[in-house]
Order: C-alpha cells, then sequence, then structure tokens
C-alpha cells in the first residue's frame, strides 16, 4: 500500500535551534535517508514517492534519547542517518542534531516513535 509509508525525523529538543537550523538538519536527514533508500530499499522508497514523501518530526529530549531511538531501529534494519552538525554556526562541530528514519511501514515504525511529541 502506498499511503502507510513514511520517514520520520527526530529532532533534539535541548539543543534549542533556530527554525532555519532545525529545517536544515532535517533536510540534511531527509534526502541522506531517502538516496539510502533509494539504493538499498527500492521497494520502500519507490512507495514513499507515489504515496507523497511522506515526514513526520519529532521532539527528544536530548542526545541520550536519540542515540536511544537510534539502537531501537537498528537490529530492524531500517534505513537510517544519523546527523551530526559541521559547526559553522549555532553548534560545536561533530554535535548530533537528528536522526532520519525511513522510509519505512507506518506499522513497523508507530510502535517505536508514536509515542514521542510531534515537533
Amino acid at each position: 500500500m502506498v499511503d502507510n509509508v513514511k520517514m520520520v525525523i527526530a529532532v533534539r529538543k535541548d539543543l534549542d535551534l533556530g527554525k532555519g537550523k532545525i529545517a536544515a538538519q532535517a533536510a540534511h536527514a531527509a534526502v541522506s535517508c531517502a538516496l539510502k533508500a533509494e539504493k538499498y530499499e527500492k521497494k520502500l522508497f519507490k512507495e514513499w514517492l507515489k504515496g507523497g514523501q511522506k515526514k513526520i518530526v519529532i521532539r527528544v529530549e536530548n542526545e541520550a534519547a536519540l542515540m536511544d531511538l537510534k539502537r531501537k531501529i537498528e537490529p530492524l534494519r531500517i534505513v537510517n542517518e544519523l546527523v551530526n552538525d559541521a559547526g559553522r554556526t549555532q553548534i560545536a562541530p561533530g554535535t548530533a542534531t537528528c536522526l532520519g528514519i525511513g522510509p519505512v511501514e507506518e506499522e513497523v515504525i508507530e510502535p517505536i516513535t508514536g509515542g514521542y511529541p510531534l515537533l
């Protein structure tokens, strides 16, 4: 089913990033995940494209919560990308800012990310 595939982007709440910085970091995560999915998960990628490239953005409390989320999805072999900032503007180089997840079927990711608040 085409409309049940989405991408989730988790953004750290504790960094107090500006709106533009959040948008840029989320875009990095989305593009990186899309490129990986196009290469390694062709069927999901095509369904995601046909379904309107659905994305949701959630908040996580801090780096520990971001890494915990990454640990939860990795055994499921879901495409993901941790974004570490270059450090040219608001935060130190190498700071983990967000995690892109998917595209993935909603029934797979919802039990893991469904309890997080939207950004």
